[in-house]
């Protein structure tokens, strides 16, 4: 079955370019002119696998059509824009997007970009044999009144009975640190896990995922005690035992 891709850009020429690019990819192609298309279409027909939304678009921008998007989706959001001001690249991060990437580029770095997007885990899914063992859990934060508890193959969160809603981005870059728990893991050594493929851009991509990250797992995440920052190297997980 062919995956499902939202294309979001009020270009006609742009939008007709991606398009035909992706479709020769094997994508199922859906557009949209504006943000209000784009959620409408989501609202009627459900999340596709993967979204490509422009920066500039109309009315509603795109900051706040990808937290839209994240209020009731976690499907991967990759941004494309004219601009590579950090600023832009930090507001979509921390909107929501999983990637970011500046024109010009070749369609065949959007589409690895995509592929590399599809292949985290999804997040909630159950395992496909009902009769299969439970996935493991790895208790992170055992100090906390409700711990906070990662289960990698269950693709779930939670602190005590709550759920905590990251995105793919975010629960895989905690899934590779819970993993080598107390090792001090550098920028592109998560940039070359958490992104599978690789990432053809700037480094401070996961400085923004972690942040991001911290505001959700953190009990002070001006203070972070659970991925911790070794200045000049990287992030470490402590867990709270």
């Amino acid at each position: 079955m062919s995956a499902s891709l939202m294309i979001v850009e009020d270009d006609d020429v742009v939008r007709s370019e991606l398009r035909a690019a992706m479709e020769e990819e094997g994508y199922e192609v859906s557009e949209a002119a504006d943000a209000e298309v784009a959620l409408e279409h989501l609202r009627i027909h459900g999340a596709p696998d993967v979204m490509i939304v422009d920066l500039m678009l109309g009315e509603m921008d795109a900051f706040t059509c990808i937290r839209e998007v994240r209020r009731d989706h976690e499907v991967p959001i990759l941004v494309v824009s004219d601009s590579a001001d950090t600023h832009d690249v930090v507001a979509a991060l921390e909107s929501g997007a999983d990637d970011f990437v500046t024109r010009p580029f070749a369609m065949k770095e959007i589409s690895a970009r995509m592929r590399a997007l599809r292949r985290r885990p999804r997040l909630g899914a159950l395992p496909e044999d009902p009769v299969a063992e439970p996935p493991a859990e790895i208790i992170l934060d055992a100090e906390h009144p409700e711990p906070l508890v990662l289960s990698p193959d269950g693709g779930v969160v939670r602190r005590g009975d709550e759920p905590v809603h990251l995105t793919i981005t975010e629960f895989r870059l905690l899934c590779e640190l819970a993993a080598n728990p107390g090792r001090v893991l550098s920028r592109t050594a998560l940039l070359e896990r958490a992104w599978d493929e690789g990432f053809f851009g700037d480094e401070r991509i996961v400085d923004v995922h972690v942040r991001r990250l911290r505001t959700k797992i953190e009990s002070d995440p001006s203070d972070p005690r659970i991925v911790v920052t070794v200045r000049g190297l990287g992030y470490r997980l402590d867990m709270r035992r």
